[in-house]
């Protein structure tokens, strides 16, 4: 009877000490950060003070005690850091994939309307470039008839210079022919009277 006594009042003793231990669970990102940092400056002063018992452990006589005494207060001063780091990683875990989970939905969301942009995006390229096809086309069609255009009157320029020029050869070859008939119809010495 002794004995479950004994063990009834270990275990309410252990829940206890559980209790007291037990860090509080941070609500925010800003309260896990700062639990998180609590557990940090807990673990390099655990350190610090490891590395002062070990340098004053070697100045006692039972060097092996002591060292193991240092050892278990580390160990004790690194759970304590532990238990109150372990709670604020997960809650940061935790509202990180809350974080990645809801840009996804929102992702899948707006797939559609993204979907929709692309297509009136695509359509709207599609036409510009129609358009741009068109006015290309529409321009070379202006400039081939503006060429044809002026191949058509410097062919007129040249046909009417052609028969200027034919009409002034044959004004000349009369003219020739009435001046060669006006020679040969003069008598020989009335040249020689003048």
């Amino acid at each position: 009877m002794r004995a479950g006594r004994w063990l009834v009042v270990s275990l309410l003793i252990s829940c206890a000490a559980w209790a007291e231990v037990s860090p509080p669970l941070p609500q925010t990102l800003e309260e896990a950060g700062a639990q998180r940092q609590r557990a940090a400056s807990m673990r390099a002063e655990a350190e610090r003070r490891y590395e002062t018992e070990q340098k004053n452990c070697y100045t006692k006589f039972m060097v092996n005690d002591c060292l193991a005494a240092a050892k278990k207060h580390y160990t004790a001063a690194i759970i304590e850091a532990r238990q109150l780091d372990q709670p604020a990683r997960d809650f940061e875990r935790a509202v990180k994939r809350q974080e990645v989970e809801a840009k996804e939905a929102q992702r899948l969301a707006d797939q559609p309307r993204r979907e929709a942009g692309q297509q009136e995006s695509a359509e709207r390229f599609r036409a510009e470039e129609a358009a741009q096809a068109a006015a290309r086309e529409q321009k070379l069609a202006t400039k081939a008839a503006k060429a044809e255009e002026g191949h058509r009157k410097e062919a007129a320029r040249q046909a009417k210079r052609q028969a200027k020029l034919e009409k002034r050869a044959q004004q000349e070859t009369e003219r020739e022919a009435r001046q060669a008939a006006r020679e040969a119809g003069k008598p020989a010495g009335g040249a020689a009277a003048d």
